[in-house]
């Protein structure tokens, strides 16, 4: 029996496999390798790819951008050490919303439910509100909105969207309980 091979097409346009090329170039040149502590200076980098970062906003220089173009992070956020955004699709990032080392945000998959062999790609945008704390290798999957105050917990795998000052824990993320704040 003879095997049937698929050309691979790629889903992205001219421009922007062009600017991953150019981004690819600049990260290993220009970011990856810059001093731990010039979030200002990775800021405007990434801001001249297109992204939109809000002052106070702390990137490490270890952390993988797919494509800065689909990423908003808002003031007073940190994406931590080696954390992944792999934003085929849109991610957004509410304000004072820390993303802790070796999480995972990822805003696409493949369409499995055809018999398409080529497996189709889609994307999906990440939401992350307001205040959140992703903790240490957590993963976001596409299409997730995490509402404001809610906390994944350290090697959490979110797959549905959360509720507001929800605490989750576990593989698929489960919903624990509400965060208690204490009064200053």
């Amino acid at each position: 029996m003879k095997k049937k091979y698929y050309k691979a097409k790629s889903t992205f346009t001219f421009k922007t496999n062009f600017v991953r090329v150019l981004w690819s170039i600049v990260y290993y040149l220009l970011f990856k390798f810059s001093p731990i502590y010039f979030f200002r200076y990775r800021r405007i980098i990434l801001i001249i790819f297109g992204a939109k970062i809000d002052k106070d906003v702390d990137i490490y220089p270890s952390v993988k951008i797919w494509l800065p173009s689909n990423l908003s992070v808002k003031k007073a956020s940190c994406l931590g050490r080696n954390v992944n955004v792999y934003n085929q699709g849109f991610i957004s990032i509410g304000k004072n919303t820390i993303i802790s080392q070796h999480s995972h945000l990822c805003s696409s998959s493949h369409n499995y439910s055809y018999k398409n062999p080529k497996l189709p790609l889609y994307t999906h945008p990440i939401i992350i509100g307001d205040n959140c704390w992703v903790c240490a290798d957590a993963f976001v999957g596409p299409g997730i909105k995490i509402s404001d105050g809610s906390i994944i917990g350290a090697r959490t795998a979110i797959f549905k969207d959360t509720v507001k000052d929800g605490v989750y824990l576990g593989n698929p993320g489960k919903f624990i309980k509400l965060r208690k704040y204490k009064k200053n």
